[in-house]
């Protein structure tokens, strides 16, 4: 009797899969990190939110409104890196990011409002829509083969 490994798609768990995820996510989140600059959407996420006037120096150590921080962004950039040139350690690095991204993006109030019918604005829904499907699909190719 076969396991229910054994019927996992091959592709689910192939290098070349996470890593043209993982590249597409990190542009989703540099794009999101300019566009939240450019029209200074800081944080608001439960219990916390930043300074449309600070959104730059916040967007280093909590993200903006429609991307992770600078500091996840430069990791996952270092870990695509990795993953292209071979190293199989950085699959759980990009995981890990992935995991953390979804309910990032989850949390945060512009994100629910532009991923409502009434709330949609096509670049910045475009972005959050992009961003956090593609850091769900790096949970799921991250995964060890």
């Amino acid at each position: 009797m076969a396991t229910a490994s054994a019927y996992r798609p091959r592709a689910m768990t192939s290098r070349p899969g996470l890593l043209a995820v993982s590249a597409l996510q990190l542009a989703a989140g540099l794009t999101g990190q300019a566009l939240a600059l450019r029209r200074r959407h800081a944080f608001e996420i439960p219990l916390a939110a930043g300074d449309p006037a600070a959104v730059g120096r916040e967007s280093l150590w909590a993200g903006t409104a429609l991307s992770a921080p600078a500091w996840m962004l430069g990791l996952q950039g270092w870990a695509v890196a990795r993953l292209a040139a071979g190293d199989e350690r950085a699959r759980p690095v990009l995981r890990l990011l992935g995991a953390g991204m979804v309910p990032g993006y989850l949390l945060e109030r512009l994100v629910r409002q532009r991923l409502t019918p009434g709330g949609t604005q096509p670049l910045e829904t475009a972005v959050v829509a992009g961003g956090l499907g593609l850091a769900a699909a790096m949970v799921v190719l991250g995964r060890r083969r």
